[in-house]
C-alpha cells in the first residue's frame, strides 16, 4: 500500500479514489470517497489512507491495523465501519468523469502534432 502525494493531488496504489487541491486561495482539498468535504492536506491524506486500506484488504475488527483504522476514521468524523464502506465504494460524480476525460484525451493521439 503506497500513496503517492503531489502538491496538487493524491492517489493509492490500490485504490481510483483520488484527492485533489481545490482551486482557490483556501487551500482546501477534496477526496473522491467524501464528496462535498472540505478537508486540511492531512485530512486527506489520511482519508487517502483509509481508501487504500479499504480496496487493498478488508480488515475487521480485531485485526492489527484495527485501532489505527478507528483513529484514521476519527479524524475525518466516522466511524471505521462506516470509513472503510464509504471508502470501497466506486468512484463516481463529477470529479470521476472529469478524470476520466483527461484520461481519454491523454490516450487519444494529438492528430496535429502527428501530422
Amino acid at each position: 500500500m503506497a500513496l503517492t502525494i503531489n502538491d496538487d493531488s493524491i492517489s493509492g496504489d490500490h485504490t481510483g479514489h483520488t484527492g485533489r487541491l481545490v482551486p482557490g486561495p483556501q487551500r482546501a482539498w477534496e477526496v473522491s470517497w467524501l464528496p462535498g468535504r472540505l478537508l486540511d492536506r492531512s485530512t486527506a491524506i489520511t482519508a487517502m489512507v483509509l481508501a487504500d486500506m479499504a480496496a487493498s484488504s478488508t480488515p475487521k475488527p480485531g485485526d492489527r491495523l484495527w485501532p489505527h483504522i478507528e483513529s484514521w476514521a476519527t479524524v475525518i468524523g466516522l466511524t471505521a465501519p462506516d470509513a472503510l464502506a464509504r471508502a470501497s465504494q466506486p468512484r463516481d460524480g463529477i470529479s470521476a468523469e472529469h478524470d476520466d476525460a483527461a484520461l481519454d484525451s491523454a490516450a487519444q493521439p494529438d492528430r496535429e502534432a502527428a501530422g
